[in-house]
């Protein structure tokens, strides 16, 4: 199998990975931060090395202010939830997954008012735009760092100065770049990451994690069980069990710690580097196919490696079908959850098929999928569009 849905999760893992979750699960399984005997708390070191190297990655401070979650997605949640009420206004964009729409569109039914600044065809935003929408009340800006349907990277550093100068949140999802590209909490001015620990992190699913800054204290979505604090009837206004109650995820997580090892390891300036290097290569190899159109920005250095496209005639949920059982190749087509994103680039109705790359995938890969394309877009749309589509078209 050619896998090419690094977007939805990264495959293959580091050995490293499954050899810290083997080593967890048989050694010291128990469960981190409740008791006092040798295995809790060899349990509950993990996980706080877990915290320290992201601290580092992120350049935080204070590793206790990073929450562990299932995904980006519970942190976004939380990051939405827990910061904004009812009279608040929110910007955001026409980009967002709907890890961000539909939080967001809960608490416009409950008195939260919400402005989504309209992005250009290739999915990119200006800042004067947001500013634009910018009013009395608004409370935070909520944006991703770049979309997870064409890749485009959002101007997030000049976000964040904005944001300093009108004194408001900053809430970034950074789902599709948390390990290949610089994610700097202090100078970019970012009052809430959310991050999932099983893309470019390398953890494995149900994992994820969720930067709060000083001094920034939000509405918690769970209350329960910390391991500490226990006398009292509420939650424990210390972090990071203020927002962890019941038993973390500490297998996942040891598999997160070892995933974040090799991107230290590696350097997210040689994966990023390498990842371009294959979206670029693709990008080349699709301009020769006649009737394939590319999504996004025509600037390499304007995107994740991620690229979008549609197939001219020919249905993306079958594309995808046929890359999967007559090329072996993983993608994803369909709205991607973001469609949003799809209105604004006009493919809301035919949809896309998304290729993403990896630090695992090969040059090779990319040339055959790149002829295998070219086989697809040869196929008469007649004759294609009679075969059976097996996508879900989500």
């Amino acid at each position: 199998m050619i896998y090419l849905d690094s977007a939805a999760t990264s495959w293959p893992k580091p050995a490293g990975v499954w050899q810290a979750m083997e080593y967890c699960i048989k050694s010291v399984g128990a469960n981190p931060g409740r008791s006092g005997h040798q295995m809790a708390v060899q349990a509950g070191r993990l996980v706080d090395e877990a915290r320290e190297l992201l601290s580092l990655l992120f350049n935080i401070t204070n590793p206790d202010r990073i929450i562990f979650t299932l995904n980006a997605t519970e942190s976004l949640n939380l990051a939405i939830k827990g910061l904004l009420k009812p009279g608040d206004h929110v910007v955001t964009s026409s980009m967002e997954h709907n890890s961000v729409t539909r939080p967001l569109h809960v608490l416009q039914e409950k008195g939260v008012e919400v402005t989504k600044v309209v992005c250009s065809g290739d999915g990119s935003i200006k800042v004067k735009d947001i500013e634009s929408a910018l009013r009395q009340n608004t409370a935070a800006i909520v944006i991703t760092h770049a979309s997870n349907v064409t890749g485009t990277l959002m101007p997030l550093a000049e976000i964040g100065q904005l944001a300093k100068r009108k004194g408001l949140r900053l809430i970034v999802d950074a789902a599709q770049t948390a390990g290949v590209f610089n994610l700097d909490v202090s100078f970019m001015n970012i009052h809430l990451l959310a991050f999932p620990g099983h893309k470019g992190l390398y953890g494995p699913t149900g994992t994820g994690g969720l930067y709060i800054a000083e001094g920034l204290e939000l509405v918690t979505l769970k209350e329960g069980g910390t391991g500490s604090m226990s006398h009292i009837p509420g939650q424990p206004g210390v972090l990071p069990e203020r927002y962890e109650s019941g038993t973390l995820n500490s297998v996942g997580i040891s598999g997160l710690a070892a995933g974040l090892k090799f991107v230290r390891d590696e350097g997210t300036g040689k994966i990023r580097q390498y990842e371009m290097s294959l979206t670029s290569r693709f990008l080349k190899g699709a301009e020769k196919i006649k009737g394939l159109r590319i999504y996004g920005p025509a600037e390499l250095y304007e995107r994740a490696p991620v690229v979008a496209f549609s197939l001219e005639g020919k249905n993306s949920g079958q594309v995808g079908t046929v890359l999967d059982q007559q090329y072996n190749i993983a993608c994803r087509a369909g709205l991607h959850c973001a469609p949003d994103a799809h209105k604004t680039l006009g493919t809301f109705e035919n949809k896309l098929v998304r290729f993403s790359f990896s630090y695992f995938n090969k040059e090779e890969e990319v040339d055959f999928a790149i002829h295998s394309l070219a086989e697809i877009a040869a196929i008469p749309p007649e004759k294609f569009n009679k075969k059976e589509d097996k996508s879900c078209g989500c």
